[in-house]
């Protein structure tokens, strides 16, 4: 489950922008003007650019909020958007895993109702949930296509998106197939949006104490990860992160990586 606590208030939202280095522009500078000296002792040839390989991969099918929020929808502040999505975080509900996949709509709008009502957060913290059935639903409100902030890994919500497994998966519980296959879609579209492997790591700032490492603190993770891996917390469970490697392979080959 999400445990960044992200109070409702009034006003215009923040956007946080985060900027790496630009090193490998610096190096490809470099890099083009050596060229270019070597060939002005020797006869000039045609300079072949061979076309960038995309690594993006097929939007999968969403529902819209719409389908599940019915009039249960809360006055929200404004959606925060980051500049990208380089990291995926996956998580469960920790609720029941026996329903008809007819009541996802009706599971997630009650987990929305207990993270703003109960907890007194903005939205729902995850920014898709995924039912056992392999239905994506859209979470957080602000853009499916968007980097809209979450409120889902305390630390980690910044440049990173969170979909959360609709149910408990801890040890020894089956993990639906259909579920971990749309997971894999969906994170290998995502982070297609930015050109990201989904085997990679993905440098990332924490923003609050909170986290496995202090507000400020540099770490590199998986660009797809479980919640554990940013946040003191057995999500998305022990049947669910063993099979994480799987879903990062997958989501590497529908972006078309070997």
């Amino acid at each position: 489950m999400g445990d960044s606590r992200v109070r409702r208030v009034p006003g215009a939202a923040r956007v946080v922008l985060a900027c790496l280095p630009g090193i490998a522009a610096a190096v490809g500078l470099v890099l083009c003007a050596a060229g270019v000296d070597r060939t002005t002792s020797r006869r000039a040839h045609p300079v072949v650019t061979r076309p960038a390989v995309s690594h993006s991969a097929a939007k999968p099918r969403i529902v819209p909020r719409t389908a599940w929020i019915a009039d249960a929808e809360r006055e929200q502040p404004p959606p925060r958007y980051d500049d990208r999505v380089v990291a995926v975080f996956i998580h469960h509900t920790d609720s029941p895993n026996g329903y008809d996949c007819a009541d996802a709509p009706r599971i997630i709008r009650y987990l929305y109702v207990g993270q703003v009502d109960s907890r007194d957060w903005d939205d729902l913290g995850y920014n898709f949930v995924v039912d056992r059935c392999g239905t994506v639903y859209e979470g957080r409100a602000g853009g499916v296509d968007r980097p809209v902030t979450g409120a889902h890994t305390q630390g980690f919500n910044h440049r990173t998106a969170g979909i959360a497994a609709l149910g408990t998966f801890t040890a020894g519980v089956p993990v639906p197939q259909a579920m971990t296959d749309a997971i894999a879609a969906l994170a290998a579209w995502k982070l297609g949006l930015s050109g990201t492997d989904p085997r990679a790591g993905a440098r990332l700032v924490s923003s609050n104490d909170l986290s496995r490492w202090a507000s400020g603190t540099a770490v590199t993770l998986p660009a797809l990860a479980g919640h554990n891996a940013g946040y003191m917390t057995s999500c998305p469970g022990a049947a669910l992160t063993a099979r994480l490697p799987a879903i990062r392979q997958m989501a590497a080959r529908l972006q078309g990586r070997r």
